[in-house]
């Protein structure tokens, strides 16, 4: 069916939602990289298109090459679902325009898969040129090396996440409200910054 490898019109961005995309039977993400629609994401995140995968979808993003690096079995071999402090560590993405850099940040965690490797030079060119948007703190959940949350790619449209932002967007509903930098809303700013990066373009 020629619309399972076709974007809709008018589409603003693109989000890869968690999960546990084709049962992450092969290997987490694969799969769904090799779906027909990947290619039309593909080439929409190369026009400069706005990116952002979350969890499965950071997976799917690196399986795909729209990102470095891979999601490995979490150092622990447990599934981890808990809120995590974060720093903001680049503040010049589409997606975490709107935050402080060095701001911390609380967000829920749930995966089983969540362990970011990258070789050592694929490392230093991440750290090189910034692309680290977000750093675990306090802790290291996963085993992720250099405590990486999450990165983007060169231009800044693409971000992979491994946290859910989308779990911390609304007081009472997300982290524990007497703990969370912002009463529990640290999450939407991710949501807001693009929004406001497409509005003032």
């Amino acid at each position: 069916m020629a619309g399972d490898a076709e974007l809709p019109a008018g589409l603003d961005f693109i989000a890869l939602p968690g999960g546990f995309s084709y049962g992450d039977y092969l290997r987490s993400g694969a799969m769904a990289a090799q779906s027909p629609i990947m290619r039309a994401v593909v080439a929409a995140a190369e026009r400069g298109m706005p990116v952002l995968g979350v969890c499965n979808g950071f997976q799917v993003l690196t399986e795909a090459r729209l990102l470095p690096g891979a999601l490995m079995r979490n150092a622990g071999q447990r599934f981890i679902c808990r809120t995590v402090a974060l720093t903001a560590e680049n503040t010049d993405t589409m997606f975490t325009s709107g935050f402080a850099k060095g701001e911390t940040l609380r967000i829920p965690v749930a995966h089983h898969d969540g362990n970011y490797f990258a070789d050592a030079e694929t490392l230093d060119r991440l750290e090189g040129e910034g692309r680290v948007i977000a750093r675990y703190v306090g802790e290291n959940p996963n085993g992720s090396r250099n405590l990486i949350a999450g990165i983007s790619n060169a231009k800044g449209n693409v971000v992979g996440l491994m946290p859910h932002p989308e779990h911390a967007v609304e007081p009472g509903f997300g982290p524990d409200t007497a703990v969370a930098m912002r009463s529990g809303v640290d999450g939407l700013t991710f949501f807001t910054s693009v929004i406001n990066q497409l509005v003032n373009a």
